[in-house]
């Protein structure tokens, strides 16, 4: 494989990469593009992030574009106090934005009681880390048996793992953070959960050229369609988190396969995401496996990577960019 010039390393923001001075380093060691995931901020606290961006671009008199991660139609916790699930508890979803009861976890969507009849009685949540089975549900509470348990915290998505139900629509806060940035030159907007070419068609016209649109592939009928979502977006990016926790991990694994067979016939830019360089995020150096499959993937015909974990919560964010760089 011949050193790329288009290679992208996009790298999200958090805690661990939340200065100016963690971003000149991050840029100056291989970061193309930034991320901010919007799910996880209020509308205020994404208003004081791109206030300092748009300082520090200033600064370095250069345009580093930022992607802005929106929900789209995934579903996600509203806000609790962080607690651990424990195998074999019970705990009840509550259709709310928050609570404050140990016992609960709010999801603040009400088509996600609505698609219990419509679902396996397995719900998984962050990445499907933590699993539930259904005891009972009606329109507003799911009562479920904590199968795998873990450390669960505010936002983190969640989903049952096969069902035939969904509504696409984007939220208000959504529609409010395109209304507020699709001006500004170096913002692009990332949209989750996207199911097809109708749905990405709806996203485009809503934002205006020149709209930089990048649709996040995290379903099978996305990855059945990704040749023709293509025509609506700038960027595909495959996100396997989300997509394992739809699929299971062999399926999952079966259709990060079969769209890596197609990339070189797609017309827009493949990114892989999803625990590309996971080991860093505890690790300051990356295991073999990780670079031997970073490398087979750029090789079939991606054209970049997504940074998540590795970045905005791990320990070693500028070891993790400068270990992408390396097949620049």
């Amino acid at each position: 494989m011949r050193d790329r010039i288009d290679y992208q390393i996009i790298v999200t923001l958090g805690p661990s990469s939340s200065t100016p001075e963690d971003w000149l380093n991050l840029y100056s060691a291989g970061a193309t593009a930034f991320r901010l995931n919007t799910s996880h901020l209020t509308v205020d606290e994404l208003s004081g992030w791109l206030e300092r961006y748009t300082i520090f671009q200033a600064d370095q008199g250069k345009s580093i574009p930022l992607v802005l991660d929106l929900q789209g139609s995934k579903w996600r916790l509203g806000l609790f106090q962080s607690q651990e699930l424990k195998p074999q508890s019970e705990i009840e979803l509550v259709l709310a934005d928050q609570t404050q009861s140990p016992g609960q976890l709010p999801v603040p969507h009400p088509d996600f009681f609505h698609a219990a009849e419509f679902s396996s009685s397995q719900i998984v949540l962050s990445d499907a880390r933590i699993r539930l089975k259904t005891i009972k549900a009606s329109s507003e509470v799911i009562r479920a048996e904590v199968i795998q348990g873990g450390k669960i915290s505010s936002r983190k998505g969640i989903t049952y793992a096969v069902s035939s139900y969904r509504t696409e629509r984007l939220n208000t806060k959504d529609h409010q953070i395109i209304e507020q940035t699709r001006r500004t030159p170096y913002i692009r907007f990332a949209f989750s959960y996207v199911k097809d070419a109708q749905e990405m068609a709806k996203y485009k016209e809503l934002v205006e050229p020149p709209g930089y649109l990048i649709a996040k592939l995290e379903r099978q009928p996305a990855i059945d369609q990704a040749s023709m979502i293509a025509d609506y977006a700038d960027e595909l990016w495959l996100c396997r988190g989300d997509l394992g926790a739809e699929l299971g991990l062999r399926a999952m694994a079966e259709a990060v396969y079969s769209l890596s067979q197609q990339v070189r016939k797609i017309r827009t830019p493949v990114i892989l995401a999803g625990q590309v360089l996971e080991h860093l995020t505890s690790n300051p150096l990356p295991t073999r496996s990780e670079v031997c499959h970073l490398y087979e993937m750029l090789a079939s015909g991606y054209q970049g990577v997504v940074l998540s974990d590795e970045t905005a919560i791990g320990k070693h964010p500028l070891e993790s960019v400068q270990a992408a760089a390396m097949f620049r």
